[in-house]
């Protein structure tokens, strides 16, 4: 009787092993046998020049600043011929003023005050200079520099009266939001992007108590934060050259 051939064990393959070892052992090469990048963005994704994940700060896309800019314009036009969204913008607001008690909202809106927002800035840009990025704090001190060079000519332009003061003109666009946006995303792009949902609650928290206590029409403050997108957008976009 014939025996049954027994059946071999499968014998390893050296050059396959060899592959995957190789590249998985060599440091920042992809987990390929191919050797080839992977398709998916983390494998594609760097690390900045000192090797520090988030030391660069985000810059927002050509779209968002378009977009930014397009609105804008448009609101800037209809406040400037008092069109149906400047009437609209108008009714909305006599809605909302004193909706809360005025002490709660001037405490909002003076987040938005020289004497408040500056400091921080300042703080973070003596941070930033500490951490041997000098490049940030300079163009983070630039972009709140142009925040009133903006904003006045704006201002004097449109000349626009205010909810509770008709006889007064230049509140659009917002100075106080404009100045909260620019300083507090900018100290919270030179200390952690972590502070970026702290700097976006503070933006609006002074809107809404400008808006809420009658200092300024809710288009004023939404022209002040597209604007304000456009300088931030502009100096992340510096900082990102000069440090690459």
């Amino acid at each position: 009787m014939r025996e049954t051939p027994r059946a071999e064990p499968p014998q390893p393959r050296p050059h396959r092993a060899s592959e995957h070892t190789t590249g998985a052992s060599c440091s920042g090469t992809p987990h390929r046998s191919d050797g080839r990048p992977p398709h998916t963005p983390r494998g594609a994704r760097q690390p900045d020049p000192l090797g520090r994940p988030g030391t660069t700060p985000p810059v927002p896309g050509r779209p968002a600043l378009l977009s930014a800019l397009v609105a804008l314009a448009v609101v800037t036009w209809q406040v400037l011929v008092h069109g149906p969204l400047a009437r609209l913008d108008e009714r909305v607001s006599r809605s909302l003023v004193d909706a809360v008690p005025r002490p709660l909202s001037e405490l909002a809106s003076d987040l938005g005050d020289m004497t408040v927002a500056l400091p921080v800035l300042a703080c973070a840009m003596a941070y930033a200079v500490g951490r041997g990025r000098r490049a940030a704090a300079l163009y983070a001190g630039l972009a709140m520099t142009a925040v009133p060079l903006l904003v006045v000519p704006l201002k004097e332009w449109t000349a626009r009266p205010g909810p509770l003061e008709p006889w007064a003109q230049g509140y659009f666009p917002s100075g106080h939001t404009a100045t909260a946006a620019v300083a507090y995303f900018g100290a919270a792009l030179l200390v952690s992007n972590r502070l970026l949902p702290v700097a976006a609650v503070l933006t609006v928290v002074t809107g809404a108590g400008l808006v809420l206590r009658g200092f300024h029409w809710p288009l004023d403050v939404f022209a002040s934060l597209c604007l304000s997108l456009l300088v931030l957008g502009v100096s992340s976009s510096r900082t990102r050259r000069s440090s690459g």
